[in-house]
């Protein structure tokens, strides 16, 4: 187990990570999509339940589903209702049997949903009428809602980063540095005006009891003008660092972690876009150093950005 003292003095405490300092969390704090590996109980699910979060956010497929499900859905019903008020409620039936009256009176109601209105089979009764009347109200709120989504799945700006899974401990200037590396993967989506901040958690005995403490880590380079390639973090592990003389088993028995907050401005979203990730213990190479993921295309004329090798690394 770390103990305070193990910590280098000269490093700087980072008390605004929001986290606090106990030692009941359990796993790692950031899951590497960014989100926070919280759980929150105590208040109602559908107090703490966000549906604009979730259609946004679901993946395509999913959402095509939902949509698809929810217009099917929602027809089928008003198609029993209106079979239960019965068929006379209608004029311009030409079904002969029973399902075929089914089928005509489902169609009609994707007309009434979709305020189409092809005209054929009308409502005369005053509660498929009154029905029918709902259901349009029904069909064109859907309609906006739905609008509204698809905008904002399109519109909602999004970093499109990639991070390498590892970090890696590797020589750098006559010592040692903590690196890991990230890169746009998405056409067009240069990112400007970068800047990043790195944390890291270490639990630690303070007072007789473990907590956890977080660090800031300093940076040989916070703030990057454009990214138009890959960016390799550098920590450099010197005197003022947290991380001196840790070895992995050091970072093991302390439950190290890395938190990694980046922002930057997209031009095509015309707006700043964030991203965090980080890095257990677990999930930290030593002696290891990354490979150029970059070449110089055969005629010479063009850089070539290798995405598939941000995860490649060697032995030193």
């Amino acid at each position: 187990m770390a103990s305070l003292r193990s910590i280098n003095p000269f490093s700087r405490v980072n008390n605004d990570t929001g986290f606090g300092n106990r030692d009941s969390y359990g796993g790692r704090f950031i899951n590497r999509d960014g989100t926070f590996n919280i759980r929150r109980e105590g208040h109602g699910f559908w107090q703490r339940f966000s549906v604009f979060h979730s259609m946004l956010n679901l993946p395509l497929w999913k959402f095509i589903v939902v949509l698809v499900s929810f217009f099917i859905g929602a027809n089928v019903l008003f198609t029993s209702i209106y079979v239960w008020l019965g068929p006379e409620q209608f004029t311009g039936m030409i079904a002969t049997t029973r399902w075929q009256q089914i089928k005509e009176i489902y169609f009609f109601s994707t007309e009434t949903f979709t305020t189409v209105g092809y005209g054929r089979v009308n409502p005369i009764g005053d509660g498929a009428n009154l029905l029918a009347s709902f259901e349009a109200m029904l069909g064109f709120i859907s309609f906006a809602v739905v609008t509204g989504l698809i905008y904002g799945r399109f519109a909602k700006p999004t970093s499109y980063l990639m991070f390498s899974d590892h970090a890696v401990v590797a020589p750098y200037r006559g010592g040692l540095g903590l690196m890991f590396r990230f890169a746009s993967y998405k056409d067009n989506h240069t990112l400007t005006d970068l800047d990043i901040r790195v944390n890291a958690a270490f639990r630690v005995q303070e007072n007789g009891q473990e907590v956890y403490k977080f660090y800031d880590l300093t940076l040989e380079r916070s703030k990057v003008d454009s990214l138009p390639m890959n960016w390799t973090v550098v920590h450099p592990i010197d005197e003022t660092s947290p991380l001196k003389g840790f070895s992995a088993e050091d970072m093991k028995a302390a439950d190290m972690e890395v938190y990694v907050l980046v922002r930057g401005f997209d031009d095509v979203f015309s707006n700043y876009v964030l991203r965090r990730t980080s890095y257990t213990h677990e999930e930290i190479r030593f002696n290891k150093k990354f490979t150029p993921m970059y070449r110089e295309s055969e005629d010479g004329k063009t850089t070539i950005l290798e995405l598939h090798k941000i995860n490649e690394h060697v032995s030193v």
